[in-house]
């Protein structure tokens, strides 16, 4: 990168780290941590965000405490792959539809999807995954339990 106020450096690093572990963290504690001032955390945040580094943050919640208990991967072949952006935008309009990716391998398409039971992914998918246009076939994997979901530590040595 030719501008130097567009740079990442280790302080960068080490802000993102600890934000991914808790985005609630105040500045003020940040700067602390990494013996900068909460300003100078708050300016690299902006820069961050500018860059497109950081794309905004977002509440994590437990929804099986919700009632949402069933967690399901869908692997999903399209007639052409070619229909990968149209079939992904219908996918996007469908609420339980939590995670969408273009793939390698056999399948087209790789989704998450998040259902209250049985009942409710059984509609969701012949309701409306099944009908969305381009979809050849899914094949459904039914999570029982996600053991690890973390960001990847940019902050710390690898």
């Amino acid at each position: 990168m030719a501008d130097k106020n567009l740079e990442i450096d280790n302080t960068d690093l080490k802000i993102l780290g600890l934000l991914m572990q808790d985005a609630n963290m105040p500045y003020t504690e940040i700067g602390k941590r990494i013996f900068v001032s909460g300003g100078t955390v708050h300016v690299r945040m902006k820069k961050l965000e500018q860059m497109g580094v950081v794309k905004g943050s977002q509440l994590v919640i437990d929804s099986t405490k919700l009632g949402w208990d069933i967690s399901a991967f869908l692997g999903i072949y399209l007639d052409k792959s070619s229909l990968y952006a149209e079939v992904s935008k219908q996918l996007e309009a469908i609420p339980e539809v939590v995670n969408i990716h273009y793939t390698t391998g056999i399948y087209s398409i790789f989704a998450k999807i998040v259902c209250r039971d049985t009942q409710h992914l059984r509609e969701v998918l012949h309701d409306k995954i099944q009908k969305v246009s381009g979809i050849q076939r899914t094949e459904t994997f039914i999570s029982l339990e996600e053991s690890v979901n973390r960001p990847i530590p940019f902050g710390e040595a690898l």
